[in-house]
């Protein structure tokens, strides 16, 4: 393979030099509000802050995206098993927000799915029973994505030829839609900096600053080469996930835990057959196991355990791993689920509010707390919520007392409500313009157009352009996997990517397809730590 030349066609500076001019305005600069995590909860309050022309801040101890917001089951979707429990409102909110995502905000990132919810002889719920829980979640979307129905057994086989039909005797069928999740992460932070919000990841407040007994600021580090510095900020919301009363006992030492979390770990395994859709199986009365074809991997769970450990150390483990394939086998014939095709494993932490009862059975709510310093606390909620709960919390940011923030913002009800993610497109038409390329120097094979069309719409373009700087970078970063060298450049230079780990991870599906050999993590740790 050629030697890799960074562009210099990049608009950014790179490297530590970049990190060191954003501490740097970080540091100086007094906002108006300072988000600390940069999960997708923090993001979207950021992206709306900042949009109602409001001076944010955001930092990260990790990636953006790095923890909870990357180990979702990559689904936006209603929310079907929430009918069990009468929450009928949240899943009509879900479904509104679905498709707006999947028709005006981000129809380059979020893709329909049609889900198969197979029933067995002896299982947990009739078909009757689920073919009008179908058809009622159908009808709670206005019927968007088709009538909710009932199939027989031959005719989802034939769509999904890895479905057990042994006793199997009827499948329901509705639709929703999936997404990347962590490219969906990765873009809203690009729309809260075109917004005007600052933004820092892998640093880590390590305190909080007070002016009159009020919080007014962090103090943060830099993990990357500990560098500290503070920042000053007339409000502080705490979005940080699983470490979000971390963060409150700063401010308050005695503070009462908020939340308590459930682990949730997945499974993704190389297809070996055609999934013409997703399946979804009742493991019990409550639980769901997933079956979904995801970035060209078959994509298993997930769990819901109690965790009490350090969310830092959540991790899927071997006892994961046979209860996921167990239950996958409910639906799934067993040669579809050889371990000798799994390709990587994760877990992640639900934040859930507290309460009495299993976590498998609590609400899946945002919880929204005031310290005795003024600091504001969110967690919880659906990732296909993000952008109601960021205007949600932005209301409350507006409405504390003695917030003069109020006078200065945009209301959220203000907004305009349908803002696009960037790369905004057709993702067909980009792929057929990246195939139909007429320059040699940045022609593509199929596979990976489809790929950057899907991942970043017409900011793929962006990245061609790379390649006719250096056609090196058209070169694919593993013969196995879609991606090319020029995204590891595009990542570094636009996608505050610092790590293997945030490229490989959350900027590419190089780890999720097994495929970050300790070669290819090697020369992109080398091409991540060149200045362009």
């Amino acid at each position: 393979m050629n030697t890799l030349h960074p562009t210099a066609g990049s608009v950014t500076t790179t490297g530590p030099e970049r990190r060191a001019e954003t501490r740097q305005l970080l540091a100086t600069a007094t906002y108006d509000l300072l988000v600390v995590g940069g999960g997708i909860l923090g993001i979207s309050v950021a992206w709306h802050a900042a949009q109602s022309g409001l001076r944010v801040a955001m930092v990260d101890a990790g990636d953006f995206a790095g923890a909870t917001s990357s180990a979702s089951s990559k689904l936006v979707h209603g929310g079907l098993r929430y009918l069990q429990t009468g929450a009928v409102r949240l899943v009509a909110e879900n479904h509104h927000e679905r498709r707006v995502l999947a028709r005006d905000v981000a129809p380059h990132l979020v893709n329909p799915l049609t889900f198969y919810l197979p029933v067995y002889k002896g299982g947990p719920h009739s078909a009757a029973k689920l073919g009008a829980g179908v058809f009622a979640y159908s009808a709670l979307s206005a019927f968007g994505d088709g009538v909710g129905r009932v199939i027989s057994p031959a005719k989802a086989a034939a769509a999904n030829p890895a479905l057990r039909t042994e006793n199997l005797r009827a499948v329901a069928v509705y639709g929703d839609h999936q997404m990347n999740d962590s490219r969906v992460a990765v873009m809203t932070v690009r729309a809260a900096v075109q917004a005007g919000a600052t933004v820092l990841n892998h640093a880590e407040v390590t305190g909080l600053r007070f002016t009159k007994g009020r919080v007014t600021g962090a103090e943060v580090r830099d993990r990357l080469d500990g560098t500290e510095f503070g920042v000053d900020a007339r409000l502080v919301l705490n979005a940080a996930g699983p470490w979000v009363d971390h963060l409150r006992r700063m401010e308050d030492p005695g503070a009462e835990p908020s939340i308590r979390l459930s682990k949730g770990a997945h499974l993704v395994l190389r297809r070996t057959a055609p999934w013409g859709a997703a399946m979804a199986t009742f493991v019990d009365k409550y639980r769901v196991t997933f079956a979904l074809p995801w970035e060209d991997q078959l994509l298993l769970g997930t769990t819901d355990e109690s965790y009490e450990g350090d969310p830092a150390d959540v991790r899927a483990t071997e006892a994961d791993i046979r209860q996921i394939l167990d239950e996958a086998s409910l639906s799934v014939k067993d040669q579809a689920l050889d371990r000798s095709l799994m390709t990587y494993a994760f877990a992640g932490l639900r934040v859930l509010p507290g309460g009495p009862g299993g976590v498998e059975t609590a609400k899946r709510e945002t919880v929204v707390t005031e310290g005795r310093g003024g600091m504001l606390s969110v967690a919880g909620g659906k990732w296909t919520g993000y952008r109601h709960i960021g205007r949600m919390v932005l209301g409350k940011l507006a409405t504390q007392p003695g917030s003069a923030l109020a006078r200065e913002m945009e209301p959220p009800s203000g907004l305009v409500r349908r803002v696009p993610l960037p790369g905004l497109a057709n993702p067909s038409a980009v792929a057929h313009r990246l195939l139909t390329d007429r320059d040699p120097g940045a022609a593509l094979d199929a596979a990976t157009a489809r790929h950057l069309a899907t991942h970043y719409g017409s900011l793929a373009f962006e990245i061609t352009d790379l390649v006719r700087h250096d056609p090196a970078l058209g070169e694919r970063i593993h013969p196995e996997g879609p991606e090319i060298w020029a995204q590891v450049v595009y990542a570094r230079d636009q996608e505050w990517a610092e790590t293997a780990d945030d490229v490989l991870r959350r900027r590419t599906t190089l780890t999720i397809r097994g495929l970050d050999t300790d070669e290819v993590r090697a020369r992109v740790t080398e091409v991540l730590g060149r200045a362009a």
